[in-house]
Formats: structure tokens, C-alpha cells, sequence
């Protein structure tokens, strides 16, 4: 493995961190099957290619996210992440199984999905911090950003294979089956979490209990600004960007009247850009924000190519741009936001982070299928485009009022140039 190579999976030299990848690659794969399988089962046999029936499921399975906020973060940071995790994934396996089993007898209907996805939100919303800041107990601080990026390269690996094999599978045998699959993948991550050598974990100090620690969460967050503009950023574009369900979707049955191979093949190739960008991720020593404004504008600009493709392959094209786009900004937050925050605090900030990432997606998601039903798919995804550009614009602000933000012609090339004297030792900057 050459020197650059090393260091880009340089994570992967630590026993626990390998066996929590390959238990969670399994399950990755199988998320993504049971998300294009809901998705399919909802637009194309328990509604009439309806974009809001899909949108209102997207709300219920990640609205939980805001709701539970004041108990998923301090649970994180105040229990023991790994023991919280087995019983999150096997919760998250019994609903998959329980959502399986009504569709293979032809009993479901569309109030079962929207019963199952609340309640996979509700699991999700306390999985999620804890999965996220586990990382750190299972590398370090000093690997912190490369493992996040890894875990997106899987996240994103498992993007490419697994709608793929569920169009295939939808089409042989019936979207049932998939969740059936997908049950029985939680058991790879079950038993990672078994495997893991206790004594080489590298457990953060566990924040103290007092009244008022949910509320500690916002002053911290408050007493900087660059967690406000990084979640004000994601905020935007989380809401009314990431709605891929519905504009691949409509798209696919709508505008280019394809199948479920197709629908699941054009998710997979999404995945081959954001697999790029987490590859590219894992390659930096350490985030910045800047990465947060060319990820949105980059992003914007795919949504555009996107919104006026004429055909499958130049809409699928196009996937591959919005793909790197997205994980770099999605990516670049996470990192950002856990490397930036005390360890104490590091479970409610990032609890705060998912809500605003997941839970945005009841307000975006409905008015994005509102949007696809009545003036077509192509406005949806404008309004993605749209929501780019603005959460472009938050971070050029930023820049300017804190960095210094300014533009510099060398020859015929502009050179984007900050003031880097107000940064810490870690890279992040000071307030005064």
C-alpha cells in the first residue's frame, strides 16, 4: 500500500475499528435496500405515483429526530454508546422484520408504512449520536476525521450496491423480501459489536449529570459562531436539498418512465459521487469550513444539470456531480462539528446536528412532493438547486465577517484568500 493509500485507510490499522466496518458495511447495504424498496412500495403500489405520500413518509421517519432532541444527545453522552447501540440495532432489525412480514402477505397498507417509519425514526433518532460519536472511542481523537470519512465511504459503498440489488430484487421477487434481507443484515453489526476488544476502546470522559444539561447543549452551540453557521448551512440544505427519494423517484416514473431497475440504478450511480468524495475526504488531514461553501455551491449547480437533463444517462451524469457535492458538505459538517466540540459536550452537539440534518426533513420533505405533484419533478429538484446556492451564500457571509473573506486576481484566475491568524492549534477558530 503506497504512502498516500496508507494514509487515506490509515484507520483500518486498529483491530476494533476493522471489525466495526465490516459489520457495518453488511448493514449498510441493507438499509439502503429497505429505503428503495419503502420508497418503490409507497410510490408505485400503495399510492398513484404520489410524491407527497413519499414525502410524507420521509417526515415521519425522520422527524423523531427533533422530537426526541432533549433525551437523544444526553443519552449519548451520559450511557455507554456500545451497549445503547445493541439494543438500537436490534430494535431496528425487529421493525424491518415486522414491516417484511405484513408486505410478503399482501396485508400491508399504506398506514402500516407510516406506522413503521415513525417508530424506525424514534430507534434511529437515539442510534444515530451514538453510532456517530462512537467512533472517536474506537480511534482517537488523532484519527477522528479520517474514520468519519471511512464511515461515509461505507455508508456511500453500501449506496452503490445495495439499491441496485433491490431494483433486481423488487422486480424477481417483490419489495417483502427486501426487509426481510435487510432484518437479517443488523445481525453483522450485532455481532461486531460483540467482537470488539473492550480494553482498546478509547472511551471519552462521560459528561456529569445536572439539570440543564440539554439546555447546555444550545448555550455551547450559541457561544459560536461557527457552529451556527455550519448548522444554519446544513439547516438549508439538509431541508430542501436532501429529498433523493423524491427527486430520483418522480424522476424515474414521471419524466423518464422507468422501472425499479432503473430507479435503483440511478441511486447507485449517485453513489459513485459520493463515494469519490468521501474517498477524497478520508485523504485530508483535517476539515475546513471552506469546504462547506464549495460543497453547496457544487452541489446547487448539479441540481441545475439535473433539473433540465433530458434523458436517463445525462440525469444520472449529473447524480454523480450532486453525489460528491453532497457528501462533501454532509461529511465536512460532521467532522467540523465533532472535532471542533469538548468531548463532554460532543453527544448533545452532535444530537443537535442530526435534528436540524434529519429532522428538517419533515418541512422539506412534504413541500418538495408538493411541489413534484403539481408542477412536475424538474421544479422539485430546483428547488434543491435553490437551496445550494443559499446555503452557499450563509457560508460566504461567515467567511467575510469572521475570515475575511476576499477575492484576489492572479494573472486570470481568481484566488479565494482568508485570514488565518485568528486559528487555534487545532485549526479552528477563536472568538475572543
Amino acid at each position: 500500500m503506497t504512502r498516500p493509500l496508507a494514509g487515506m485507510f490509515r484507520s483500518l490499522s486498529n483491530s476494533n475499528y476493522r471489525i466495526w466496518a465490516g459489520g457495518a458495511i453488511v448493514s449498510n447495504i441493507g438499509t439502503w435496500m429497505q429505503r428503495i424498496a419503502q420508497d418503490w412500495l409507497v410510490l408505485t403500489q400503495l399510492s398513484h405515483n404520489n410524491a407527497t405520500s413519499v414525502g410524507i413518509v420521509m417526515a415521519l421517519q425522520f422527524g423523531p429526530h427533533i422530537l426526541l432532541l432533549p433525551w437523544t444527545g444526553f443519552v449519548a453522552d451520559h450511557y455507554d454508546k456500545r451497549k445503547l447501540m445493541m439494543a438500537t440495532q436490534a430494535g431496528l432489525g425487529t421493525l424491518a422484520l415486522g414491516l417484511g412480514i405484513l408486505t410478503v402477505t399482501g396485508l400491508v397498507q399504506i398506514w402500516h408504512v407510516w406506522v413503521f417509519a415513525f417508530l424506525l425514526g424514534c430507534v434511529s433518532a437515539f442510534d444515530a449520536p451514538a453510532r456517530q460519536t462512537f467512533v472517536s472511542d474506537l480511534v482517537g481523537e488523532a484519527d477522528l476525521s479520517n474514520a468519519v470519512a471511512l464511515n461515509s465511504t461505507s455508508f456511500n459503498a453500501a449506496r452503490m450496491v445495495g439499491p441496485a440489488v433491490a431494483g433486481m430484487l423488487i422486480a424477481a421477487v417483490g419489495t417483502g423480501w427486501v426487509f426481510m434481507i435487510n432484518a437479517a443484515s443488523f445481525g453483522a453489526v450485532l455481532c461486531s459489536l460483540c467482537l470488539l476488544r473492550l480494553s482498546e476502546l478509547q472511551r471519552s470522559t462521560r459528561a456529569v449529570r445536572t439539570r440543564g444539561s440539554f439546555v447546555e447543549g444550545f448555550r455551547y452551540v450559541g457561544r459560536r459562531p461557527d457552529l451556527i453557521a455550519i448548522l444554519a448551512m446544513l439547516f438549508v440544505f439538509a431541508t430542501f436539498g436532501l429529498n433523493f427519494p423524491i427527486f430520483i423517484s418522480t424522476m424515474s416514473v414521471s419524466v423518464f418512465h422507468a422501472g425499479a431497475g432503473e430507479y435503483g440504478l440511478l441511486t447507485s450511480t449517485m453513489a459513485i459521487g459520493t463515494i469519490a468524495g468521501a474517498l477524497l475526504a478520508a485523504g485530508r488531514d483535517r476539515p475546513r469550513i471552506e469546504l462547506l461553501f464549495t460543497g453547496a455551491a457544487i452541489f446547487g449547480l448539479g441540481c441545475t444539470l439535473a433539473a433540465f437533463a433530458p434523458n436517463l444517462w445525462l440525469f444520472g451524469g449529473s447524480l454523480v456531480i450532486i453525489g460528491v457535492s453532497a457528501l462533501t458538505f454532509t461529511n465536512s459538517t460532521n467532522s467540523l462539528v465533532q472535532l471542533s466540540t469538548a468531548p463532554a459536550m460532543r453527544g448533545r452537539v452532535m444530537a443537535i446536528r442530526l435534528a436540524i440534518a434529519q429532522g428538517g426533513t419533515p418541512i422539506g420533505a412534504p413541500i418538495v412532493g408538493w411541489v413534484a405533484d403539481h408542477y412536475g419533478p424538474r421544479w422539485a429538484i430546483a428547488i434543491g438547486a435553490a437551496a445550494g446556492f443559499i446555503a452557499a451564500m450563509v457560508g460566504t457571509l461567515y467567511l467575510q465577517r469572521y475570515r475575511g473573506l476576499r477575492l484576489q486576481m492572479s494573472g486570470w484566475r481568481p484566488r479565494i484568500l482568508l485570514d488565518d491568524e485568528n486559528l487555534s492549534a487545532t485549526g479552528q477558530p477563536h472568538y475572543g
